[in-house]
């Protein structure tokens, strides 16, 4: 239990280290790192660029439901849909 508690503190104070100079200059900060571990360096980067992050994404934290929005997520670009399609679909907050 030490070990995971000190390893938390240790990956707490890295991520004030790294996300402070970053938060000052934009968005960023820790739901930019959040974003970026948590749904890919694509989300990441968007997030920090001013977009939000779409609820399916959110989603796919959930075990049983990630999977089930993974499958959802494959069918839409199997269908050929592209980032303007959702923009349309979603406003601006998304493209």
């Amino acid at each position: 239990m030490k070990k995971i508690i000190t390893c938390l503190l240790v990956a707490i104070m890295m991520v004030t280290l790294v996300a402070a100079p970053v938060q000052a200059a934009g968005r960023g900060g820790i739901m930019g790192f959040i974003a970026g571990c948590c749904f890919g360096l694509r989300a990441g980067v968007d997030y920090n660029d001013g977009k939000e992050i779409h609820w399916r994404e959110w989603a796919r934290i959930v075990p049983f439901v990630g999977l089930v929005i993974a499958i959802w997520d494959g069918a839409d670009s199997y269908s050929g849909k592209t980032r303007a399609d959702f923009a349309a679909q979603y406003g601006s907050v998304y493209c």
